[in-house]
């Protein structure tokens, strides 16, 4: 553990990201990258997965949010970004597309079983939840998070939680979960130039499936 490094690679990611910022948001997000530095001598966190939570945890305090990184939500559920602004909480889970050794085999399923998972898990949270992701990594995910509530069907809610329960299961995610969970965006956290762009999750799935085609949990 290189800590003089990782504080190093935050602090600069800080100021390059906060440059052209006002004072008060250069102040907010350098309490950022410190938090990610004390998670980061307790061996909870990572570079990689750090500097996106920085640049995102950037875009929404100039938003107007009061940002946490790291938030616990209930018993071992921690959220990666957490916003607050008039009453209204915004989560964001972080997808840097990493694959175990034990799922190199079958690394696209591992991966749409876990954002699924995610989106499962922590949007009932929040009342807006979004995925964070790099400008260089797809996200694919079911389009039966993106159907109003009402419309959803069952049997799909129980297609997706059948592929869910091979990967995760402790503890396995609810037909309830599936059935009110919801995507409301997708931040592209470039962190080379330290900004975000938001993204419809429809028409960013939209164009996904251009070049992808309808698989995995997607496919009926």
């Amino acid at each position: 553990m290189d800590v003089r490094r990782f504080r190093e690679d935050i602090y600069a990611l800080a100021a390059r990201a906060c440059a052209q910022d006002d004072g008060d948001v250069a102040a907010r997000v350098r309490r950022t990258a410190e938090t990610l530095v004390g998670l980061y001598r307790k061996n909870l966190v990572k570079i990689n997965h750090s500097a996106l939570e920085l640049v995102c945890a950037r875009e929404l305090v100039k938003r107007g949010y009061e940002v946490e990184v790291e938030h616990k939500l209930d018993g071992s559920l921690v959220c990666d970004v957490y916003g607050v602004k008039k009453g209204e909480r915004l989560i964001v889970e972080i997808e840097t597309g990493f694959i175990p050794p034990e799922a190199a085999i079958e690394p696209s399923a591992y991966a749409r079983s876990r954002i699924a998972s995610k989106i499962a898990r922590y949007s009932g949270f929040a009342e807006r939840f979004a995925l964070g992701t790099t400008p260089t990594y797809v996200l694919d995910y079911p389009r039966f998070f993106l159907e109003p509530t009402r419309e959803r069907s069952t049997v799909e809610a129980a297609r997706i939680k059948a592929a869910l329960d091979v990967r995760y299961n402790k503890p396995p995610v609810s037909l309830e979960e599936l059935m009110v969970a919801k995507l409301n965006g997708i931040l592209l956290l470039d962190v080379d130039s330290a900004r975000t762009k938001e993204v419809d999750p429809t028409v960013y799935l939209d164009r996904v499936s251009m070049f992808q085609g309808s698989q995995g949990l997607n496919s009926h």
